[in-house]
């Protein structure tokens, strides 16, 4: 079966980084088209923040060569940007095996959004199976770029999402918010369950609950599967 999954590369030679760092206030999302040889077109896409600044920042950096003002939308703008270098020049430094990262543009997977953040790219993808997935993770996690925020199955009707219940993010907000997180604690299950209006044995079971499928949706998939 197939998963989806959203994950974070912090990699500040990533391209477009610094064009992200530049304009903070703005989103900045990237398409590439690999079919154009070593040096595949950036395809990208910044809402908010000012045209002006998102423009000096293209010209400014070291990894376009030239940009090109597509179409605007509302607050969206549409550019097609030329790399200065390919990927393999640009990563060369942060990554210890290039093979593997032309390896990864064949994998069974589909990245369908990568948004370019100041210090690296956030990626969802689907993948075909669990080891094409793997192999992805593996990848960037040798080379110490790699924080998986969710990790869902395909055919879920929210992919990717945290797999909570709406009751268990109402008990988890809930407790974060009057302070039963806190170090130390401000407040008991007996309040939480107050502020809910169910028991407490309510309460710690939701919590319980949650908290075990946030850890399978998060920490448990960053590890090898246990033997059986």
């Amino acid at each position: 079966m197939g998963l989806v999954a959203e994950f974070d590369i912090p990699c500040e030679g990533l391209p477009l980084v610094g064009v992200a760092a530049a304009v903070p206030a703005a989103t900045v999302t990237l398409e590439l088209q690999f079919n154009h040889g070593d040096r595949p077109p950036f395809l990208v896409t910044v809402t908010g923040g000012s045209p002006t600044a998102t423009e000096r920042a293209l010209a400014d950096a070291d990894d376009v060569a030239e940009y090109t003002l597509v179409g605007r939308a509302g607050e969206t703008r549409r550019y097609q940007a030329m790399p200065a270098f390919s990927l393999e020049e640009q990563l060369g430094d942060h990554l210890d095996d290039l093979r593997g990262l032309e390896a990864l543009a064949t994998a069974d997977a589909i990245i369908e959004r990568i948004e370019v953040t100041g210090d690296g790219w956030i990626q969802t993808g689907w993948f075909a199976d669990r080891e094409t997935f793997d192999e992805f993770r593996t990848f960037w996690q040798r080379n110490g770029y790699f924080r998986l925020r969710r990790l869902t199955r395909d055919g879920e009707p929210e992919p990717p999402g945290d797999g909570l219940t709406d009751r268990q993010r109402e008990a988890l907000r809930t407790a974060y918010e009057l302070g039963y997180f806190d170090i130390p604690r401000n407040a008991s299950l007996e309040d939480v369950a107050a502020e809910l209006g169910i028991s407490a044995s309510s309460v710690s079971e939701r919590l319980r609950r949650a908290q075990t499928q946030l850890i399978e949706e998060t920490v448990a998939p960053m590890w090898p599967p246990l033997l059986e």
